[in-house]
């Protein structure tokens, strides 16, 4: 799935994301509204990860979601 695919389909893919990134809150998935650049900052303030890090796993999550 690409990524406009995820962002037009974001009330169903959440439920994947919160499940692969667990420490993201609610609000998180609000706020990010299944913008890919928000999710990577998110992702590098829960999780520590450098940039391309959160970059990494949003492209394995893209390949993955269904």
């Amino acid at each position: 799935m690409n990524w406009d695919q995820i962002v037009g389909q974001w009330k169903q893919v959440k439920g994947s994301v919160k499940e692969r990134w667990g420490k993201l809150t609610e609000d998180d998935l609000t706020v990010v509204a299944g913008k890919r650049d928000k999710l990577a900052g998110i992702l590098q303030q829960r999780y520590g990860y450098a940039k391309e890090q959160a970059e990494k796993e949003l492209d394995e999550f893209s390949k993955q979601v269904r």
